[in-house]
């Protein structure tokens, strides 16, 4: 009878497992030790796209004059 109750849902082991589910979730939400790596991780990855940008407006400039310097020799 108690195998029953255990393999239904909303049994025993239901409610264990929310219990469990419950008492996780509360702890991750509590836990603060990765908030500075998060955000170490945003500002590189940040610091990544800005100099993506940078490099490829100022690559397409550099190419102009390398162009312009090898057409004029």
């Amino acid at each position: 009878m108690l195998s029953r109750r255990l393999k239904q849902p909303g049994g025993v082991a239901d409610v264990t497992r929310m219990s469990s589910l419950k008492n996780i979730a509360s702890k991750l939400l509590r836990d603060e030790r990765g908030g500075e790596v998060l955000e170490y991780a945003l500002i590189a990855g940040l610091i990544v796209v800005a100099a993506i940008a940078v490099i490829g407006s100022v690559g397409t400039k550099v190419l102009a004059r390398w162009q312009s310097v090898n057409a004029s020799v």
